[in-house]
């Protein structure tokens, strides 16, 4: 199980703190960009982030109208980078045209899908192109949500459409996790969970040890 620490903030000196703290630890970390139409909440532009110099991958998760047009501000010069790209589908008016877009920058593309939309809408004859599809557990916008059982429905049928499809994306859960529910996410056939603020304070290393096996 993967476990990524996910920055939600509209403060670029806060977010390349916490990007400090996680070099070194984990390689990659889920930047949250939410531009307050899809969701009642603004974050950090992704442009400004080109002037950082990071080594980390990056995973941007675009909660915003219009996903497509947001896909070159996540793009970043060095060449050595694993980026990924993630956009709502419900905020898509084609999912393929978002997923080849993302690859002809030569990115890697995700889909996401928010808390009440069913697995169904993913758009199945793309999903061979994509790295991983992100499972919202709570209603996106805001960290600090509880966690929506509902959500293990939702991945036992994303599960099933992976395996009679035969496919290699990953599944990614995004959303109150708590290191209680990581064991139960990963035999169900979770690969990785995005983790917010609980996974930076007051020990990064010593958080994502807790998680990884479980404990309290």
């Amino acid at each position: 199980m993967l476990i990524i620490p996910a920055i939600l903030t509209n403060q670029i000196d806060e977010l390349t703190a916490l990007e400090k703290k996680a070099e070194g630890i984990v390689d990659r970390v889920q930047i949250d960009v939410i531009d307050h139409k899809f969701a009642d909440n603004i974050t950090v532009d992704p442009l400004l982030l080109r002037k950082d110099h990071t080594i980390l991958n990056l995973d941007y998760h675009l909660m915003v109208k219009s996903p497509s047009e947001w896909i070159e501000n996540c793009i970043r010069s060095e060449t050595f980078l694993k980026d990924r790209i993630i956009g709502q589908i419900e905020e898509m008016e084609n999912q393929g045209y978002f997923v080849d877009r993302v690859l002809s920058l030569k990115s890697i593309p995700g889909l996401a899908v928010d808390l009440p939309t069913g697995v169904d809408k993913l758009d199945q004859s793309v999903l061979s192109k994509v790295e991983v599809v992100l499972l919202m557990s709570v209603k996106a916008g805001w960290g600090g949500q509880e966690f929506d059982l509902e959500t293990f429905r939702k991945i036992e049928k994303l599960v099933r459409i992976r395996e009679e499809l035969n496919m290699g994306f990953k599944i990614l859960v995004d959303g109150g996790v708590t290191k209680e529910l990581v064991k139960e996410m990963e035999n169900a056939g979770v690969d990785e969970v995005a983790v917010g603020q609980r996974i930076f304070e007051p020990d990064l290393k010593g958080n994502l040890d807790l998680f990884k096996n479980g404990k309290n």
